[in-house]
């Protein structure tokens, strides 16, 4: 089984993501972590992404497409236990690469879990993280300028998504524990 899990910086992802994973037993790729992994060791690719992210932007889809070709080639079992992608896709040309990704090894999207949160709330989410993670993305100029990003550039998979059938609406304003439940029943299905 292979997951999307969806939704506007704040949303949630990560801790339903975790949740998921204990439940299903799925290899998490979280495409944020990689980039920070990279950034942190300096390397090419994390230079280059670096700056991106620092300006709250988005990095070029081919990229992202080459770090995960290249993860999915050196580690098949990925794919054969399945996969939450965390973060990936953030357009719809990468949802397209990475259905032809899938593709070649056989595979495709099982379901794209969608965590719908009002503004206010993604605000004064990424704010709090800010103080307790060191993030330096969750600081209230970057955050507008990912949340403008994600609607103009993100937003657009919800319908790519909905449109083959795979999309699945959560409402991701209450507790952790009320949102994994929704989640448990689709992916049950």
């Amino acid at each position: 089984m292979n997951i999307v899990i969806f939704g506007a910086p704040g949303s949630g992802k990560g801790t339903q993501s975790e949740k998921i994973i204990d439940r299903y037993g799925l290899h998490h790729i979280s495409t944020g972590e990689l980039l920070r992994k990279h950034i942190a060791e300096g390397t090419k690719i994390g230079k280059v992404a670096d700056e991106f992210i620092s300006k709250g932007l988005l990095i070029p889809d081919q990229l992202m497409i080459d770090i995960l070709a290249d993860l999915f080639h050196n580690d098949a079992t990925l794919i054969e236990k399945g996969v939450i992608f965390d973060g990936f896709p953030r357009t719809v040309p990468q949802a397209e690469a990475l259905a032809d990704l899938l593709k070649e090894f056989g595979t495709g999207v099982d379901a794209v879990v969608g965590l719908e949160v009002e503004e206010d709330e993604l605000i004064n989410r990424m704010l709090e993280r800010g103080k307790t993670s060191g993030r330096a993305d969750d600081n209230i100029d970057t955050i507008r300028k990912r949340l403008e990003v994600y609607h103009s550039q993100t937003s657009p998979l919800k319908d790519y998504y909905t449109e083959r059938g795979q999309y699945r609406k959560i409402d991701g304003n209450r507790t952790v524990e009320e949102i994994f439940t929704d989640i448990s029943k689709e992916l049950d299905r």
